[in-house]
């Protein structure tokens, strides 16, 4: 099946690993739910996204130093964090 893709859409599907497809599942839902969604926990939401950004700048921070400490612990990190909520029946 033919995917319609542009420009960076398109290199990011040729890394794509298996797992992509259950990361993108809100894509597959109704836009104007989450459009809803989003708007009443706006608050919440930007609050989110700021810590997203944060981490995200953090990370690249990470690794244009070779900071491979940090690097390491933020997976680790995120590897307890997906033992709990399997622990918990949450993944």
């Amino acid at each position: 099946m033919a995917i319609e893709t542009y420009g960076r859409d398109a290199e990011v599907l040729n890394f794509a690993a298996s797992g992509f497809r259950d990361f993108t599942r809100i894509a597959a839902s109704d836009p104007v739910m989450w459009r809803d969604i989003f708007l009443n926990n706006r608050e919440a939401l930007l609050e989110m996204l700021q810590r997203f950004s944060e981490d995200a700048q953090a990370m690249a921070r990470a690794v244009r130093w070779g900071d491979a400490a940090y690097i390491e612990d933020r997976v680790e990190r995120g590897r307890k964090i997906r033992r709990s909520l399997i622990e918990l029946k949450q993944a």
